[in-house]
């Protein structure tokens, strides 16, 4: 489908019209129906280029094997990214210390971070979809783990400060992009459970980082905190160089360009040849999340929701150090070790994905696709963001010291499956709303929690100093669960905000003439 824009690779709405009045569908003895942008004096079917049944660079075709090395490349590569995000705060107190600094400026370390992750990655998701995955993987997780050197090596908190951001932000592309490169080497059949295993890594990331780290600081010194994310980071991008490009469209029209060269013959197209130059394009696929973000009521209230729970997600990177440390007395180490409930609650979310995928099976199938409509989904997202709420309010009044231990540490186990719950399957729900455009949509979604996530802690120290660790807890526990009727809402009434979407309907119009 050349003239129809793959995920990630949008056109303007009238660009989009246009292509479909001029799209003309052909057959071909070992080609399905495709459509061309171009006219069949031009796109002949012999010379277009394409998948053979057996094609070895065909991703989807890879041995079992390789597949398997793939999705573990992308797990550790974005698991090394989010494991820095927190594996910074548990040298805080060193920081304090050696620069003579306060906590709210040592948690701009933080904030700088995760603002660098949510820009950069409305500008990697595009350039992976133009150049391939693979370059930009390469390029990308290089300058992350050299631009690790500056906090390593510092002197100043201004120089750890803009090296996390400029850091953050070429460590987004792993983190935005693994998903899609998962995506492309496995059918819909095996798509849930490759999700699963990818997102063991990823979706603990944040949790490793104190837990790794409190160590760290305590035998090593908080510059260790940046060395050991380069030691491991240096094995990860090894193995991400191991890994053929996963986009097909990139390796068809580098196959065709390649033709062209050794046949001097310019016939030779693939269906994904596009019109448009890179940098109308790029500036399309830049535009286009901000325009959602602000205009689509799906992805106002996810996008809103996920961002609440990604920044009361990093509170606890405060919130902790204060119950655990501070008010019991222990060491950095054993500190860190609080956050494994939260560890354990993120894994056994995972280890129910076959559970929760019946759960969703259940529901009933749209007769025309055959498959259940994405509110299903939903009623998981319910179910974690339930048990979020428990978790917190669980934990907000029996974190002091009066309290024996393990049972704030157990109030992590339903906190921690609620996040996974929430954050994989709300996103979930909006790349399946809206399919063509799902790049975009949740590129949005980054932007929003990666703010979130980025200026909510810097409020944390004050908020708990001033209201106590019980009242914080519980006003952040209150606002998850009035929060619970975001996917009550959309439970009931989501398929109807769907049919009122121009953009989704475009994108199901897209899909169709696909």
């Amino acid at each position: 489908m050349s003239n129809l824009p793959h995920p990630g690779i949008l056109c303007h709405e009238s660009e989009l019209v246009d292509s479909l009045e001029s799209t003309q569908i052909y057959s071909d003895a070992n080609l399905k129906p495709v459509i061309s942008k171009l006219a069949s004096i031009h796109a002949l079917p012999e010379f277009e280029v394409y998948w053979d049944s057996e094609d070895p660079d065909n991703p989807r075709l890879w041995p079992l094997w390789y597949k398997g090395l793939t999705v573990a490349a992308m797990s550790l590569g974005a698991t090394i990214v989010s494991l820095s995000s927190t594996l910074y705060t548990s040298g805080i107190p060193g920081l304090q210390e050696e620069f003579h600094i306060s906590k709210i400026v040592a948690l701009l370390g933080v904030t700088t971070y995760l603002l660098g992750m949510g820009i950069g990655s409305i500008l990697f998701a595009p350039l992976s979809e133009l150049l391939g995955r693979r370059p930009i993987y390469i390029v990308s997780m290089t300058i992350f783990l050299l631009l690790l050197l500056p906090s390593a090596l510092a002197q100043d908190i201004q120089s750890i400060l803009v090296g996390r951001f400029f850091g953050g932000f070429f460590g987004s592309a792993l983190m935005s992009n693994s998903p899609a490169s998962v995506n492309d080497i496995v059918s819909d059949k095996y798509r849930a459970l490759a999700f699963g295993f990818w997102s063991i890594g990823p979706s603990n990331g944040p949790v490793y980082g104190p837990i790794i780290g409190g160590f760290v600081f305590q035998y090593l010194g908080w510059r260790w905190t940046n060395w050991i994310v380069l030691i491991i980071g240096g094995v990860a991008l090894v193995l991400i160089a191991s890994v053929k490009e996963t986009y097909a469209p990139v390796i068809l029209r580098r196959r065709a360009t390649r033709k062209r060269k050794e046949t001097q013959n310019p016939k030779w197209w693939t269906r994904y040849d596009d019109g448009l130059g890179f940098m109308s394009l790029l500036r399309v696929n830049l535009k286009r999340p901000f325009v959602m973000l602000f205009t689509e009521p799906i992805c106002i209230f996810w996008d809103g929701y996920v961002a609440i729970v990604y920044g009361i997600l990093y509170l606890c990177f405060v919130a902790y150090p204060i119950a655990f440390q501070q008010e019991r007395g222990w060491s950095p180490g054993i500190g860190g070790l609080s956050f494994i409930g939260i560890g354990v609650g993120v894994l056994l979310a995972i280890a129910c994905e076959p559970l929760f995928r019946k759960v969703i099976n259940i529901h009933r199938k749209n007769p025309e696709t055959g498959v259940v409509p994405p509110e299903a989904m939903v009623s998981i997202i319910f179910f974690g963001a339930t048990l979020l709420a428990i978790g917190q309010l669980w934990f907000s009044w029996t974190c002091t010291p009066n309290v024996h231990w393990i049972i704030p540490i157990i109030s992590g186990l339903p906190f921690g499956v609620g996040n996974a719950c929430v954050f994989i399957y709300a996103q979930n729900y909006i790349a399946q709303s809206y399919g063509l455009y799902s790049a975009s949509a949740l590129a949005g979604n980054m932007i929003t929690r990666s703010v979130m996530g980025a200026f909510l802690p810097l409020a944390g120290p004050a908020m708990y100093e001033t209201l106590g660790l019980n009242w914080a807890g519980t006003i952040l526990g209150l606002v998850e669960t009035a929060c619970i009727m975001i996917p009550v809402v959309f439970y009931f009434y989501g398929h109807k905000i769907r049919e009122a979407s121009p953009l989704i309907k475009e994108a199901k119009k897209l899909q169709a003439a696909s």
